[in-house]
């Protein structure tokens, strides 16, 4: 039994397939009552719609019981409670913690101190292993396979946590990496070592049209406002890639979008109705990813 999801390296490839044909599972059948008598405090010391509400759903249609906050303004860290404090006192009132917090290695922290699984729902910049999950399970349902896709990363890959996770994921299928960006929101130099060291091929540009035909999935990400100390440094680069549907005339058939949401203006609506677009059915499979999650950790599945 895994303890805890910080990151998308605490599970081999072998773990990864297992959530997948979990999530598969769930999908066919999300109504399974195997949490009866569970409680998962859901820890939200920054904002979120859909990570949060997709794991409560999640754990509610498998009939365990969610308690938390979404607000940590509301707790006791506005008086000055330490994480290690809130996580050992939390600890004793529940069977798995789902956390995010903007501070990059929280999780980490968090699962040293927690006496139960901890799976992080995103710490800053840096993980967001169930949105890996979920968008290895949209690849999968959309193409058939994940091995060998060619994959455009678009928007902002600085500090955007998912596209780091996927990229460690799908190191595993050999997929074909496409990196779209502005200069200054260019991959980190690790991310792209890391592939170069297991011979993975990628290829950078700021021109989003230039490999688009023979690509498989796009995924588009927002310009985040909250990972700027320089508000200059966002206002000149938050509008660097708007997606219209005049712009997937040569794409294949099968060609999917996806986006972590939530959508600015990266994707504009009209998209939404191309047969392309993916990203809303994307949250759905969401649900069936952290109910895999959940259960493979807690020792269930």
């Amino acid at each position: 039994m895994q303890k805890s999801l910080v990151s998308i390296d605490d599970f081999s490839k072998e773990q990864i397939v297992h959530i997948l044909g979990l999530a598969a599972e769930f999908e066919a059948n999300p109504r399974q009552k195997i949490l009866e008598g569970k409680v998962v405090a859901s820890l939200f010391f920054e904002p979120s719609t859909r990570t949060r509400l997709s794991f409560e759903s999640a754990v509610n249609q498998l009939g365990g019981r969610v308690i938390g906050f979404s607000d940590a303004n509301a707790t006791s860290v506005s008086k000055g409670e330490t994480l290690h404090d809130t996580i050992k006192v939390i600890t004793n009132y529940c069977d798995m913690i789902v956390m995010r917090h903007p501070v990059e290695g929280a999780a980490r922290y968090a699962s040293e101190v927690a006496s139960v699984p901890v799976i992080n729902a995103g710490d800053g910049a840096n993980q967001h292993p169930t949105q890996t999950l979920l968008d290895l399970y949209s690849i999968a349902k959309t193409q058939g396979r994940i091995d060998g896709i060619n994959i455009m990363m678009v928007g902002d890959l600085k500090y955007g946590r998912t596209v780091h996770s996927l990229l460690q994921a799908l190191s595993h299928f050999k997929a074909n990496f496409t990196f779209v960006s502005p200069v200054e929101l260019q991959m980190p130099i690790e991310y792209k070592k890391f592939l170069y060291e297991k011979g993975i091929s990628y290829y950078e540009t700021s021109d989003i049209m230039e490999r688009m035909s023979e690509t498989d999935i796009i995924y588009m990400t927002r310009v985040q406002r909250e990972r700027f100390a320089d508000t200059m440094e966002y206002e000149r680069v938050k509008n660097a890639y708007v997606l219209r549907r005049d712009m997937l005339n040569d794409t294949k058939d099968t060609m999917k979008i996806l986006h972590p949401l939530p959508r600015v203006n990266e994707i504009h609506k009209d998209v939404d109705n191309s047969g392309k677009a993916y990203y809303f059915e994307q949250t759905q499979n969401g649900v069936y990813a952290r109910q895999a999650v959940i259960s493979h950790l807690l020792g269930l599945k």
